[in-house]
């Protein structure tokens, strides 16, 4: 007798063991360290489920339901982006997705030339679509409490890293950019905008100009004077990048008179004065340079003739033609040169 009650304690026992390996022990079935299960705003249990199974997510659905069940997690799904690490056990995933833990979402925002740039990015990232995303940066009456309108919507994005969950809506989304573009906007930077007779979207405006223009720090300021100067005195910005947005063709290396015939409120070849909105989103170097701008008076500035990146200014059109001639002689013989050595090899 005592020996088949041993035996049944020893059954007992492992199946005891077996039971808490199941809950407790490594329970993920998937290759690589993470996944991350996704569970849309709405779904129910049966859709996380039926996801587990269809990405083998875990090695035994059935305890999995089991120990959900036991757990009250059908009746507590909540939305979210759930990573879910190689080797967790039945009971932390579990725990993880009846808390809704969620693992964050960074939005990374560097340069984005357009809103559909934008709302790419943010359909790729989050629950929301781009399309909800899009139609919210045109919708002149949801942006109007922002202070913001179809043309200023994007001057609210600022480049850097913005933490979220997955499943924020597209509100959610927009308010946290436009917080952090409050908070950019400290009283001594619209003390500076004021002192610049400009006001923040034009700040900014300006600065995705510049943005395009060059990337040497030590010439956004005097680049900023260039444009400054020459609104103050009445004459169109004639900036190719402005051109290169109004064509959308961000790709174009040289601006020709065909390019500029474009009719938009974007080409300063055209307009007078700043375009309506931002051409890309601005670094804050470009930014604080519009801030800070020396004053000078240059009104013209043409690429350096070696090539550097760097540009020469000019306060007079004789001056700038001199400079501009010299680029251009030393871009067609850069031109002749490499032609030459193309023929050289055969290519």
């Amino acid at each position: 007798m005592k020996k088949i009650v041993l035996a049944i304690l020893v059954v007992l026992l492992l199946a005891l063991a077996f039971i808490s390996w199941k809950l407790i022990g490594p329970a993920t079935a998937f290759e690589g360290r993470k996944y991350y299960l996704h569970i849309s705003t709405g779904s129910t249990y049966s859709d996380v489920k039926e996801t587990i199974a269809k990405d083998h997510v875990i090695k035994s659905p059935w305890f999995f339901d089991k120990l959900a069940n036991q757990l009250e997690y059908p009746q507590k799904v909540k939305a979210g982006r759930y990573e879910i690490n190689s080797g967790m056990s039945l009971v932390n995933i579990v725990r993880m997705l009846r808390n809704g833990h969620q693992a964050p979402v960074n939005l990374v925002i560097t340069k984005l030339r357009t809103k559909e740039d934008l709302a790419g990015l943010i359909g790729r990232k989050f629950e929301t679509d781009s399309l909800t995303f899009l139609g919210f940066l045109n919708d002149n009456d949801l942006l109007k409490s922002y202070g913001l309108d179809s043309n200023t919507s994007m001057c609210a994005i600022l480049p850097n890293t913005y933490t979220y969950f997955w499943n924020s809506n597209t509100q959610k989304i927009f308010s946290k950019l436009y917080d952090a573009y409050n908070k950019f906007w400290t009283t001594e930077r619209k003390q500076l905008a004021d002192s610049q007779k400009l006001t923040p979207h034009q700040v900014i405006t300006l600065a995705s100009i510049i943005d395009e223009e060059t990337n040497k720090a030590d010439e956004k300021g005097n680049i900023a004077s260039v444009y400054m100067n020459r609104m103050a005195k009445g004459m169109r910005l004639a900036a190719d990048p402005t051109v290169k947005f109004a064509l959308r063709d961000f790709g174009l290396k040289r601006v020709y008179n065909k390019h500029l015939a474009v009719e938009s409120p974007y080409n300063t070849y055209k307009i007078y004065g700043l375009p309506p909105g931002p051409i890309c989103t601005p670094q804050t170097a470009s930014i604080d340079a519009v801030l800070h701008a020396p004053k000078t008076d240059y009104l013209f500035f043409v690429a350096s003739s070696d090539f550097s990146g760097s540009h020469r200014f000019a306060a007079t059109y004789d001056e700038h033609l001199k400079y501009a001639k010299s680029y251009q002689l030393a871009l067609d013989t850069l031109t002749m040169k490499k032609g030459a050595a193309k023929e050289d090899t055969g290519n």
